[in-house]
């Protein structure tokens, strides 16, 4: 088998073939999404950090000097929204909207908020439980950081079941070469909640609640303040960012303990264990497998020349089962002891939301472990098509 990402048997287990490429090939050209893509640790490192590489290039050089077609218009809503976010901007667009964002989402509020995460996911335990089980993935994995994710917009509860539609379709457009169907409805989504959030602001500016778009609307520094289309973009990256992660590293992880009895054994026998089983399984079946850099200037990487104005593919995936940085890669290990994987990134594009994920996933894991100690599976899982944002499509359990 070959890095192939819109191969089922590939999606499903591509940490063989990541093996060979590190070995052999661990910077290669990619010809049908014209990337190179880079395999090793080390690399994938130290280019997240690399200031000669950025999320866009627009802020050096327009769509002609790096021999790209404009988008089509068709598409604008979407880039719209994309690019008023932090994720998709560098210095000193990303700089500005990082420093506001923080001074609403801090530390403080993100901690606050573990009691009533707690609650939620002892809830959606305790149901899967009264039901003799079901689907875990639709039944805790995906409710609990939309219901989070909601309550912290301060978005009514009436109106929640249309997030978790919109960030699937949203996220579709970030798949390798996106079919036409997957484009047009991520463009609708972005434009329905980009829609929704504008009403919404607006709203809040008027009469703030306790929640975070209030506080987006309020944050002033040094009388900067994020404009209506930066504040929309912003949610919109929480939700996709937030959601899409914590959902995959549950059920990810959950297939991992399933196929690894011993260290679930050894889980169920110690809760302690949360912490590291968490940042573990989050390495070992990672959630998101490639993240893509423009080349800003030349670079060299692995001794392979890379020249600017093309794209490079970081292998996460990858990276997280080097045996040049973790020892026994391929083996599941609760309590590994040094695990720099590097799931949340790395550089000035670190997760903003990496500390909320951290709370939701041991909370849900400890729910569940507390809830139903005997949580079985009922059948093998199966992958869904894409590659970038992996995930299974059900998880079926019984209590």
């Amino acid at each position: 088998m070959r890095f192939d990402p819109w191969d089922q048997k590939f999606v499903a287990h591509p940490y063989d073939v990541y093996a060979e490429m590190r070995a052999s090939t661990p910077v290669t050209f990619f010809e049908p999404t014209g990337q190179w893509l880079v395999a090793r640790h080390a690399d994938v490192n130290a280019l997240l950090r690399d200031r000669r590489l950025g999320r866009s290039y627009l802020h050096v050089a327009g769509h002609e000097e790096y021999g790209r077609q404009p988008e089509p218009d068709f598409q604008e809503p979407f880039w719209r929204v994309t690019r008023t976010g932090m994720l998709d901007v560098e210095p000193p667009v990303h700089t500005r909207l990082r420093r506001l964002v923080s001074k609403a989402f801090t530390p403080r509020m993100v901690e606050s908020l573990r009691p009533r995460i707690r609650r939620i996911a002892t809830g959606l335990a305790e149901d899967l439980v009264e039901r003799g089980g079901g689907d875990l993935l639709a039944d805790v994995a995906e409710p609990l950081p939309v219901t989070v994710i909601a309550e912290m917009l301060g978005v009514p509860e009436e109106d929640r079941h249309l997030l978790r539609p919109w960030s699937a379709d949203i996220c579709g457009m970030y798949e390798l070469n996106p079919s036409m169907e997957a484009q047009l409805k991520a463009v609708r989504a972005a434009e329905e909640f980009s829609g929704y959030l504008r009403d919404l602001s607006r709203s809040r500016r008027d009469a703030p609640g306790d929640d975070l778009i209030s506080a987006l609307t309020q944050v002033v520094d040094e009388g900067d303040r994020l404009t209506e289309d930066e504040l929309i973009g912003t949610c919109v990256l929480l939700l996709n960012a937030g959601h899409e992660a914590t959902v995959n590293v549950t059920g990810n992880g959950w297939w991992s303990l399933f196929r690894n009895p011993g260290e679930l054994a050894r889980l169920r026998a110690d809760h302690s264990l949360l912490p590291t089983a968490v940042e573990e399984l989050m390495r070992y079946d990672t959630p998101l497998q490639l993240f893509e850099r423009w080349v800003l200037e030349d670079i060299t990487v692995g001794g392979v020349h890379i020249p600017r104005g093309v794209e490079v593919a970081l292998l996460f995936g990858s990276a997280n089962h080097d045996d040049a940085v973790f020892d026994d890669p391929a083996t599941l290990n609760l309590s590994r002891p040094e695990n720099p994987h590097i799931s949340f990134g790395a550089g000035i594009h670190f997760c903003l939301g990496a500390p909320l994920a951290r709370i939701e996933l041991i909370e849900s894991f400890g729910a569940l472990l507390r809830a139903a100690p005997g949580l079985t599976l009922d059948e093998e899982p199966t992958w869904k098509p894409n590659y970038v944002i992996r995930g299974l499509t059900s998880l079926k359990v019984s209590v």
